[in-house]
C-alpha cells in the first residue's frame, strides 16, 4: 500500500544502522544509503526528546543539499534518558558498565526521533517508550558486554540481545521504537506525506 503510493518518490536513508536499514525493507520500502558522518554534539540545556529531535535534524542538515525534488530523505536519532540524563553510547567496557548499572533495577525512556526532508520541506516526529530492567547482576552485565560489545547503541544495550531477552520485566510502549526506529509512526508520516 504505502510502496503504491510512493512510486513517485525515492526513499534515501541517512543511516548506517543495520536495524534501521532492517526496519525499512520490512515495511517494504525500496531506498537508498546515503552517509556523512556528523558529530553528534547538541547544546547542554536540551533534554529528552529535544535532544534526539536535534540529533536527527543535525544528521539531516549534512545530506541535505544532496537531495533531488523526488527524494524523501530519513535520518533518526534514538536517546535512553534516565534519571533526567541522556545515556549516549559508551565509549568503552567500563561506561557500559557504569550504564547497565544504573538502569538495572529501574525505569528509564528510549525516545527515537526520526527527520522527514524534501527539498521543499521538513518533518520530525517522535516516540517514547518506557523500559524497565530486573535487577542485573554483575556477571550478567559482564558476559554482556563482553560478548555483544555494545558500544553502537545508546544506553549500552541492544533490547533484541541476550541483555533484553534476560533483563527487561517490562516494556511500555512500541517496541521496534527501542530497537532503533518506531515503524508504525514512520509508515504513517510517509503516508500522510504522500496523499
Amino acid at each position: 500500500m504505502l510502496l503504491n503510493k510512493l512510486k513517485d518518490y525515492k526513499i534515501v536513508l541517512g543511516s548506517g544502522s543495520p536495524r534501521r536499514q532492517q526496519f525499512l525493507k520490512d515495511l517494504g520500502l525500496h531506498f537508498e544509503i546515503r552517509l556523512k558522518s556528523v558529530e553528534e554534539v547538541y547544546p547542554l540545556e536540551l533534554e529528552a526528546e529535544e535532544i534526539s529531535a536535534y540529533l536527527a535534524e543535525l544528521k539531516a542538515t549534512a545530506l541535505i543539499d544532496t537531495l533531488n525534488p523526488n527524494e524523501i530523505l530519513i535520518t533518526s536519532d534514538t536517546v535512553v534518558w534516565h534519571q533526567n540524563t541522556s545515556l549516549a553510547k559508551a565509549k568503552d567496557a567500563s561506561e557500559a558498565t557504569k550504564m547497565l548499572e544504573a538502569l538495572s533495577n529501574d525505569w528509564h525512556e528510549v525516545i527515537t526521533s526520526v527527520c522527514f526532508s524534501t527539498t521543499e520541506d521538513q518533518k520530525t516526529v517522535s516516540q517514547t517508550t518506557r523500559v524497565k530492567f530486573k535487577k542485573l547482576s554483575k556477571k550478567e552485565i559482564a558476559y554482556y558486554i563482553d560478548n555483544f560489545k555494545p558500544y553502537d547503541k545508546a544506553g549500552a544495550y541492544g533490547i533484541q540481545e541476550w541483555i533484553g531477552l534476560i533483563g527487561i520485566e517490562e516494556i511500555n510502549g512500541s517496541y521496534p521504537n527501542v530497537v532503533g526506529l518506531p515503524t508504525q509512526l514512520v509508515y504513517s508520516t510517509l503516508l500522510a506525506m504522500v496523499k
